[in-house]
């Protein structure tokens, strides 16, 4: 049956994935917004937005009034709320954009969400969904084993796990306050294409290619469970369209590395897919630096629920996604060369304490 898809933060990493996969592999209207701050960017929806199936509006979430307005004109069935501040350096050198967009955004969706819900028939009323996307940074530091499942408790250590935890608990407050039929997904650190370039792997992979510093926390031995967009989107999509109702999901790619070992492969695939003599073994180019304040030591997801309710599992292994994210930089230097040469420019972000 086709749906009506209301996405914010379609323009971001992780909304431009969901997007580019619903309106290449369904028949779903989608309304994109998104306010494009530094992280969004409309080119990363340019395979879609001359269909006619796409729709996109530049609004602040925190904007009720229009938010308002665009529920009544769109009448979504679904809305999957992906709009958020996301980089944990950038929350601790301004962490009140975090609390603005992601806590004060999240209350004032769920306010404009719940007020068009209200008004809706019976039957729509038990399709609709509210579909909050969160981390799992909201559940804080692993030591050397165990795994975060959809009941550890919530031990956020950074103003933006703080600020994604309170949002996750507004979510889950409206579900069980007000009634409004939710679902909530807590996913492992992303990779692939269109990802901001202050993120570890893009990051890595453009001073690569420049000869820049490769710059590397404290030892480098944090490690993360690495899930490729592609697939985190398509897990998404089945969450939205199958989950139950007020159930959460944990989605992970089963891909734990630390943060030295993926730096290394990146430099390995760079000096097979672009060798340059000047430069040399781009592994001479780490760089290890002041670790970040507050530095998680472990995350690592138990995807079994979802694997279990929803048959969802990542498709990609890291070695394949890596390559292929890889090839996607190399083939795409327009897009991150606009980036490159305005809004962020590489710098040492999360260093104010």
């Amino acid at each position: 049956m086709t749906a009506r898809y209301l996405v914010t933060g379609g323009a971001g990493f992780i909304g431009s994935a969901v997007v580019r996969k619903l309106i290449a592999a369904t028949d779903h209207q989608v309304l994109v917004v998104d306010k494009l701050t530094y992280a969004g960017n409309i080119d990363s929806l340019a395979h879609v937005t001359a269909d006619p199936r796409f729709h996109f509006e530049r609004v602040d979430i925190v904007d009720t009034l229009r938010m308002r307005q665009l529920f009544r004109d769109f009448a979504p069935d679904i809305v999957m709320h992906l709009a958020a501040e996301s980089h944990v350096d950038r929350s601790i050198d301004g962490p009140g954009a975090f609390i603005q967009t992601n806590i004060v955004g999240t209350y004032a969706l769920l306010q404009a969400t719940l007020e068009y819900w209200r008004g809706l028939s019976e039957s729509k009323k038990s399709h609709f969904r509210f579909h909050h996307i969160s981390t799992d940074e909201v559940f804080g530091s692993l030591g050397g084993t165990g795994q975060f499942r959809e009941d550890t408790p919530y031990r956020p250590n950074s103003p933006y796990a703080a600020s994604k935890a309170a949002a996750d608990h507004l979510v889950r407050a409206w579900h069980h306050t007000y009634g409004l039929p939710v679902a909530m997904t807590n996913c492992s650190n992303n990779y692939g294409p269109c990802q901001f370039p202050e993120k570890l792997i893009p990051l890595t992979i453009i001073n690569a290619l420049e000869g820049k510093p490769l710059p590397v926390y404290g030892n480098g031995e944090n490690i993360r469970d690495w899930l490729h967009v592609d697939d985190h989107a398509e897990a998404l999509i089945q969450v939205v369209q199958r989950g139950g109702a007020g159930e959460s999901y944990n989605i992970g790619g089963n891909n734990e590395y630390s943060n030295i070992s993926v730096v290394r492969s990146i430099c390995e695939l760079i000096d097979e897919l672009a060798p340059d003599a000047a430069i040399g073994r781009r592994e001479h180019l780490i760089t290890f630096v002041e670790d970040r304040p507050g530095h998680d030591a472990r995350y690592a997801i138990d995807a079994s629920k979802i694997t279990r309710d929803l048959g969802w599992r990542p498709h990609l292994s890291f070695e394949t996604g890596l390559r292929q994210t890889v090839q996607w930089y190399l083939e795409n230097k327009p897009w991150w060369e606009r980036i490159r040469s305005g809004v962020y420019r590489g710098e040492r972000l999360g260093v104010a304490v």
